[in-house]
């Protein structure tokens, strides 16, 4: 993707405005209306090709335990997502296995007497087969129901290893905004069981969002572990706080001049001069909206967006 740099864009600013250098003053204004213009920008549309990541896999968030101190062990407080199937060589054949997100050697699993327990200081390791085979930590909490519960949900009493905690299960069908090693999401768009957009069609899943990220609500199956996402990234805004007309900090080519002249309207207004403001928020909204064509163009000729509506293709129907 082009770009352009942070200095140029200043001195356009400047250009505009007809001056050599702003006021001390002035020069920080600037640079907080850069910013408001760039983020006006970034929010027009979800499907900004630099902003935009296609199908990428996810882990979905099982469950959330807590209710854990530490007369067992905090680090049972943390999200769970779905491993796999236990292979009976520790535990119960067939059974499913849980492993932490935070941190990973706390497994869930159902042990030999078909009780679910969470361990610390455990793991588990595939086999050739497929399945899961789990090395046994320090068990933390015990299932002590009567009848066992086939869904950890359904658990009525846990005993602990020490102490009075209660633990709480809530079952989830989270991805959530941030996994370590990618792009923290800063919207989500879709979200499909399969890798989608390729040969083969992929269920969509329904979803909200709340403040913990993308909240599944026609999973297909309880053992679906990922998800394929497609989402836009965060917002992050120019960082220059000095030399501003030298910084080489990178301004995305498609924004530079609607920031440019949008900037410079806002730097008219304050001065008191709407007229020209006005003029001048028209010429930037000329470049946006080129811009927006030209996505318009490329996104709608493909089906990772559902046709998305501007003013300049509703003007063209």
């Amino acid at each position: 993707m082009q770009t352009r740099t942070y200095g140029d864009l200043f001195k356009l600013i400047q250009s505009l405005a007809g001056v050599n250098s702003f006021a001390p003053t002035e020069t920080d204004d600037i640079a907080n209306l850069i910013n408001r213009r760039y983020f006006e920008a970034y929010q027009t549309i979800q499907m900004w090709p630099r902003y935009l990541v296609s199908s990428e896999k996810r882990n979905i968030n099982a469950y959330t335990l807590s209710g854990a101190t530490s007369s067992t062990s905090t680090s049972v407080n943390q999200d769970y997502k779905f491993l796999g199937t236990n292979d009976g060589n520790v535990g119960k054949l067939g059974t499913n296995i849980y492993q932490g997100v935070t941190t990973s050697t706390v497994i869930i699993y159902k042990n030999s007497s078909n009780a679910w327990v969470i361990e610390t200081g455990a793991s588990a390791t595939i086999q050739s087969d497929g399945n899961y085979r789990v090395v046994a930590g320090t068990t933390q909490f015990t299932e002590a129901d009567t009848l066992k519960k086939d869904l950890l949900e359904n658990v009525e009493t846990f005993t602990p290893r020490a102490g009075s905690d209660t633990l709480l299960v809530t079952p989830r069908n989270l991805i959530p905004y941030a996994q370590t090693g990618k792009n923290t999401i800063g919207e989500f768009i879709r979200v499909h069981r399969n890798r989608a957009f390729l040969n083969t069609s992929s269920l969509e899943y329904d979803f909200f969002v709340d403040s913990e990220g993308a909240n599944i609500l026609n999973i297909s199956s309880r053992t679906d572990a990922t998800g394929f996402v497609t989402y836009k990234k965060i917002f992050v805004p120019f960082t220059t706080s000095a030399d501003f007309t030298t910084s080489l900090e990178e301004v995305p080519s498609e924004f530079f001049h609607y920031i440019a002249h949008s900037t410079y309207s806002d730097f008219l207004r304050m001065d008191g001069q709407h007229d020209k403001a006005q003029l001048e928020q028209d010429n930037a909204q000329q470049y946006l909206a080129l811009e927006l064509e030209r996505v318009d163009v490329i996104m709608n000729q493909t089906t990772v967006n559902k046709r998305f509506s501007t003013h300049v293709n509703r003007q063209s129907r």
